[in-house]
């Protein structure tokens, strides 16, 4: 038989585009690319992982549960809920909310896609209220002017691993009643005044996806709340509305079938109930057990890696200090940084050029490659369609998106000769394209 060839798939050859990679194979020859692979995987994985494979369960079993329980001790949480991607993390905590068409969800213009998803499945409405300019976070100051009878929660993203203003914003949703989520896909290892993420709002949600500061085999995501009365409906939610039989229950009809349970009947009436929550139905978001496993050997050594994060970007920082129309990445110190992302800003005025132009010689003559995140939310073409939000809804976000920002090439493999390219080369673009 012949032996079939390694292939080595790029983002310009992928089903997923730029989202599942960002090599573009366009002749730009790169010094420091931008990884798609934010972690560190060693023999603790791979022993893991093959553990799992040999289990009679391969799905939802005592590694998922071990991951949870783990999870939950370190981030310093009562409940913590494996499922397949924070996506669907974000939508079972989006109906475990009771979200609904009508409804309004505050949230920030600056994320993934998926946070608006989540709300935009339950027709519901996304309201955007602009960020920080400083810390790319929503600006706690512009939400509450984007409350209305029909606002029932607000969705805050920790962005490129800083935690948000929480003590504002957790103020504002007592006031009004409404529900607060994290989305946390950036913040593994992030605190605020000491306060891990995920742990300050109603329901926190992590994404394991192969970019983040942890992950589980590519794709994953958790679930952490602190209330027991959400957690109940969240174990619905992510495994397709099934429950256990009333235990006190020990007779049953069903269509005239009369059914008795002994005490050791463990086959009746069935082997599981199906209920809805006020109208909500759960879906399939189980995480396996080899990703679990690999999960597990992932947070062991998930401080190590932030530590990682945190020592390159305090590196390039430093570098990159009193370079003229070159900001770099902003530590607010109420939080410990987790540096998912390592957000540099280029101020076009005090440059002589745009950042656009900074990033084409940076990439094509320079061999560094940033990558942007993310378009304010609205200008997508379907979210115009749908709402037709106004233009410059959220000016400081569009002035970050498209003008001001990029984020550098930052993971934990790094080595202090691609940080120092990184620094070479943006000093040179700088001479480059700015004023003389």
């Amino acid at each position: 038989m012949k032996k079939e060839k390694d292939v080595m798939f790029t983002g310009s050859d992928t089903e997923g585009g730029i989202t599942s990679g960002y090599q573009m194979n366009d002749g730009v020859k790169l010094k420091v690319p931008y990884s798609f692979f934010g972690s560190i995987y060693d023999e603790d994985e791979e022993r893991m992982v093959l553990a799992a494979m040999k289990q009679e369960s391969q799905t939802m079993g005592p590694q998922v549960t071990l991951f949870q329980n783990e999870f939950a001790k370190k981030f310093e949480v009562k409940h913590a809920f494996a499922t397949s991607n924070c996506t669907t993390a974000m939508h079972a905590a989006t109906q475990v909310f009771g979200i609904k068409a009508g409804d309004e969800v505050i949230t920030t213009p600056i994320t993934f896609i998926a946070t608006s998803l989540v709300v935009l499945k339950e027709g519901a409405k996304p309201v955007y209220a602009d960020i920080d300019p400083k810390t790319y976070n929503i600006d706690p100051a512009k939400i509450e002017d984007k409350i209305t009878p029909r606002t029932k929660a607000i969705y805050v993203v920790h962005y490129g691993g800083q935690m948000c203003d929480m003590d504002p914003i957790m103020a504002i949703a007592k006031k009004h009643n409404l529900f607060v989520m994290e989305d946390c896909a950036h913040a593994h290892g992030a605190t605020y005044k000491g306060r891990q993420a995920g742990t300050i709002g109603d329901i926190g949600c992590f994404s394991f996806h192969s970019l983040k500061n942890m992950t589980t085999l590519g794709e994953g995501g958790m679930i952490t709340t602190n209330n027991d009365k959400f957690a109940d409906t969240i174990q619905r939610m992510r495994v397709m509305s099934i429950t256990h039989w009333n235990p006190d229950q020990t007779a049953w009809e069903f269509g005239g079938y009369k059914i008795k349970k002994e005490k050791l009947d463990y086959w009746l009436p069935s082997h599981f109930d199906v209920i809805d929550d006020n109208g909500k139905w759960g879906n399939n978001y189980r995480m396996n057990e080899a990703q679990a496993a690999c999960g597990r050997a992932q947070l062991r050594k998930l401080d190590m890696m932030v530590a990682k994060r945190r020592e390159n970007s305090q590196y390039l920082s430093a570098g990159l200090k009193g370079i003229k129309g070159i900001v770099p990445a902003f530590e607010d110190p109420n939080c410990y940084h987790a540096f998912h992302l390592y957000t540099l800003c280029v101020d076009e005025k005090v440059l002589g050029a745009s950042r656009d132009a900074f990033m084409r010689v940076l990439y094509q003559e320079e061999g560094i490659q940033g990558i942007q995140h993310y378009q304010p939310t609205y200008h997508f073409s379907g979210l115009k369609k749908m709402y037709n939000y106004p233009d410059k809804l959220c000016p400081e976000a569009e002035a970050f998106f498209y003008a001001r920002h990029t984020s550098l090439p930052m993971n934990p493999r790094l080595t202090k000769a691609d940080m120092d390219m990184m620094i070479k080369g943006i000093r040179n673009t700088v001479k480059k394209v700015g004023r003389k």
